[in-house]
């Protein structure tokens, strides 16, 4: 459905996109998983012809985003990451205005749109600026499917939401992806990767890895530990001293700690008592998504320094 290759997108100086490849199948539910500033942005205003490429191509259902971008508009359905809606229309009079550029109405494609729109509905006459996060959430997407899109690209759509709304929108998307819609999303929520068939981990405009969740967070080979104290930053300092410290790094309550080899935790925890370090705890963990990222950054910041001399 989606074929992009070598994409590379500047801004004078700014290389926001290197050679980005990348071949996303019909009916998938595919997420761009990557910071603020990794390109996610620009690669979707690429896919969605409303940005030109500095070189490479792209195809999304078999039309070029450049040459046949008239057409491929009509198919696409775009949810940018700011609410982009009409903030002194009322809820119902976006939803028509938005139908009427596609030549279409609310009542004809109100089936599609219904399962979102009817949570929102008793708010219909209601001023777009004056709904709730989850709310211009749900009418932004209502917007965007109001046409029958065949794609649906979603740009960061839970980012500003409280986790209630992120799980309503998740299981949202879950149910059009059954109507056999393309979906692709961008977040910077490492844990909303597992709602994706597929990811691609993304930094600095580059592509670090592309698969199922389950294949990347299994090339991840090192020991991991979680490790908690009173004065949290001077932990980290402390463990990136360590010979054998591959990164360490604050992840809510613990630092993640990453080895070459199994470490002595009975010799570190003597070691970090007796520099001071108070309550201290030491766990194993399990790697998720955000240490696998980690790991493949740090990875390409070792080959570029290399490669540099």
């Amino acid at each position: 459905m989606i074929l992009a290759e070598n994409i590379y997108k500047s801004f004078g100086d700014i290389q926001a996109l290197k050679n980005v490849s990348v071949n996303i199948a019909e009916g998938e539910l595919f997420g761009f998983i990557g910071p603020d500033g990794a390109g996610k942005t620009t690669l979707f205003r690429i896919l969605t012809s409303l940005l030109l490429p500095t070189s490479g191509n792209a195809r999304v259902n078999g039309l070029d985003v450049v040459k046949d971008y008239k057409k491929l508009r009509t198919q696409l359905g775009y949810m940018p990451g700011r609410f982009s809606l009409y903030q002194d229309l009322t809820v119902e009079e976006n939803l028509n205005f938005f139908a009427g550029i596609f030549n279409t109405s609310l009542k004809e494609n109100y089936d599609l749109i219904k399962p979102i729109y009817k949570q929102i509905e008793p708010f219909k006459k209601r001023r777009a600026g004056a709904l709730s996060g989850g709310m211009k959430q749900k009418l932004a997407l209502s917007c965007a499917l109001i046409h029958k899109p065949i794609v649906l690209f979603l740009d960061e759509p839970t980012t500003g939401v409280d986790a209630v709304s992120r799980k309503e929108f998740w299981e949202m998307l879950q149910s059009l992806k059954k109507q056999g819609i393309t979906i692709v999303v961008s977040t910077p929520y490492m844990d909303e990767a597992a709602q994706c068939d597929r990811i691609a981990l993304i930094q600095k405009g580059e592509l670090l890895d592309i698969d199922i969740p389950e294949n990347i967070i299994k090339r991840f080979t090192h020991f991991i530990y979680g490790i908690k104290a009173k004065r949290m930053y001077d932990l980290v300092n402390l463990l990136r001293q360590y010979p054998d410290c591959l990164s360490a790094y604050l992840f809510g309550e613990y630092v993640h700690f990453v080895s070459h080899t199994e470490p002595d935790i009975v010799k570190m925890k003597t070691e970090l008592l007796a520099s001071g370090m108070e309550n201290l705890e030491i766990i194993r963990l399990e790697a998720n998504i955000e240490d696998s990222f980690m790991d493949l950054m740090t990875k390409t910041e070792i080959e570029k320094i290399s490669e540099n001399g």
